[in-house]
Order: C-alpha cells, then structure tokens, then sequence
C-alpha cells in the first residue's frame, strides 16, 4: 500500500460473511460520532456491504462536521450525513429513529484538567442517546481500558474479569457502560458492549507509533511492554457484524487481536525491516493492559488481516513517508491519565 486511497479501498472491502449479515439485518444503520479515526471507514464499508447485498438500507453518518472535506468524502461515498452536536439536546431529539445504531461518540485525550467534559460525553451522553434511541439496537463502543493491568502471563482480562478502570478517562467509559446497560433493562433495548484495544491502520495506532520510533531512532520506552492490536478493517467488520449480538441485557465483547503483543519484539522486528537498530528506554513491567479476545473469536473467527501482515505494511508506509495523524494512542499510560 502506498496510497490513501489504496489504504482505504482495502480496509473498507466487505468480507461475504458481513455482505450476507448486512442483507439480513433489518432497517438502516445509523453512525454516531462518525467524524473520528474509526468512523469514515466503518461506514464506508457498511456502505460498500448494503451495496454488495443488493439491497436498500440508507447509512447515515452523524458529527460535528468541522471538516467540510470528510463530508464531501462520506457523501461521496454514499453515506448520508447530517451534522449535530450529540450533546445539544434539541439536536439529537432532531435526528431519525433508526433501527442500527452504531454509538462510536466519546472524548479521551485531554481528560485530565477537563474531566467534566470527558464525563459529560463518556457517561451522561450515552443516557441521552440510549433514551432516544430506546427502540433500536445499539452497538456501544468501550475500550480495554475498564480493566486493570493483568500479568502478562495470564494472557488478558476476559469479559467476566473484575473491572478496575484505572484514572477518570477509564472511569468515565466504565460508566459508559453502565448507563447503556441501565437503558437496556429499563427499556429492552438490544446492546452490545463493544470493548476494543486498540485497533491500527496504518496512518496511526501502536504498530505506526513503534515503527516510526525505530526509524527517526527515538528510545522507546518498554515499561507497558505488550499489547494487544487488531487491524482497523477487521474492528470495523466485528462492529458492523455484531448488530446481529445485541441482547439484554447487554453482550459484553472484547474486541482485539489474538497475540500479547512484546514491544521489544515489535520493534525489534521494524529493525530488521528498516535495517536499523532500534533504542530502548525502561524495562517491561510484568503487568499490561490486555484483553482476551477467544469469544470474539468463537463467534466471528479469527482476524483476517495477521498480525505479520500489519507490521510488514506499516514498515512499508513507514518507510515510505505515508501519511500519518498525529494522533499518539498513549499506550505506554499505566496511570490512566491521557
């Protein structure tokens, strides 16, 4: 890949398990907070998959929209848009009922020193949303985040381990959680939980983040020494799959790679691609936030996109100057403070 577009072509293409999900999911699907670094391909897959199935279902995007461009792009597309502030409540009453809700709204980086507004997106926003769309089915983006560390040894929380979320930012998606779950026994609203950690595309994300640190020659720092990734177009096709594993009360799914990830060895390896040798800070502590994802395995089957593949196309995107957000995901916080 050394494209955008090529990028993006390959990310959004739906796989015929989705296409024949999609040509049985009942009603419209609707994307809410759609603007983020997730949404614009989600939905353009959703797009390509109604499209593929032959049969009519709008796709509707819902964002601030302070960039006229991705509308333009999302329109294109073929993807509905309709720009609203989430928070104003005259807006979200405004916006069409819908029986596919996708909930991908919320605020991390920058909690510390706002926190109100971390909480009033991450946990007051949800109960707003989960009242007005009290008739739909809702797929509730989380994050790994709920959980404590765990050894590494232990190979990831699963979703009936304790939750523990460290700092406010995970604090605040813990309540997330609980106010849709609150919502779905009091309405019987179908919900899915939909814990991710942490999803990569090429132009950011953990894998883009060690890579470019291995190349400019910048020390790494071990102490959050693995991790769990999953390729973005696969995140997406679960996402838009699990519309069929909404329940209440609510499904709890972690959504990850299957390997605990060494960041020694990860970069260890982009050395090896870039013929570099790469700088190390710290030393791997011996716990690390990581899910285990066997059930979504169980019901969705394994990524399609290997954990080889990411790191040979981030090497080549890498090295070949692509694109990248400056978006760093922080993965190396033990503290919870982003």
């Amino acid at each position: 890949m050394r494209t955008v577009e090529e990028l993006e072509r390959i990310m959004t293409e739906p796989s015929p398990e989705l296409i024949d999900d999609v040509a049985r999911l009942d009603g419209d699907i609707m994307l809410l907070g759609v603007g983020g670094k997730m949404g614009p391909t989600m939905a353009k897959m959703a797009r390509r998959a109604v499209e593929a199935a032959g049969v009519q279902k709008r796709v509707i995007g819902v964002s601030r929209f302070s960039d006229a461009a991705l509308v333009r792009e999302l329109n294109d597309a073929g993807i509905e848009t309709i720009a609203a502030d989430l928070l104003d409540e005259d807006e979200l009453a405004a916006l069409p009922e819908v029986a596919n809700i996708i909930y991908l709204a919320g605020r991390k980086f920058g909690t510390t020193g706002q926190e109100h507004l971390s909480w009033a997106m991450n946990t007051y926003l949800p109960g707003r949303v989960a009242a007005k769309f009290r008739s739909s089915r809702i797929v509730a983006f989380s994050t790994g985040n709920v959980y404590p560390l765990t050894p590494v040894a232990w190979g990831g929380a699963t979703e009936s381990s304790p939750v523990g979320p460290v700092g406010e930012y995970a604090q605040s998606c813990l309540g997330r959680e609980r106010i849709f779950e609150y919502f779905s026994h009091l309405h019987g609203t179908p919900v899915l939980i939909f814990r991710l950690n942490y999803a990569i595309d090429m132009r950011y994300g953990v894998l883009n983040e060690v890579a470019q640190a291995v190349w400019e020659g910048r020390p790494i720092d071990l102490t959050m020494g693995h991790v769990n990734v999953i390729w973005q177009g696969d995140a997406n096709e679960i996402a838009l799959r699990s519309l069929h594993h909404c329940s209440t009360p609510p499904t709890i799914l972690n959504v990850t790679g299957p390997e605990t990830v060494s960041i020694r060895k990860l970069a260890l390896r982009f050395g090896e691609l870039f013929g570099k040798e790469p700088v190390f800070r710290g030393e791997e502590s011996a716990t690390a936030l990581l899910s285990d994802a066997a059930k979504m395995n169980r019901i969705f089957g394994y990524p399609k996109v290997t954990l080889d593949q990411m790191i040979e196309w981030t090497a080549d995107w890498v090295a070949a100057g692509g694109v990248t957000y400056d978006k760093p995901t922080h993965f190396q916080e033990r503290e919870g403070r982003f």
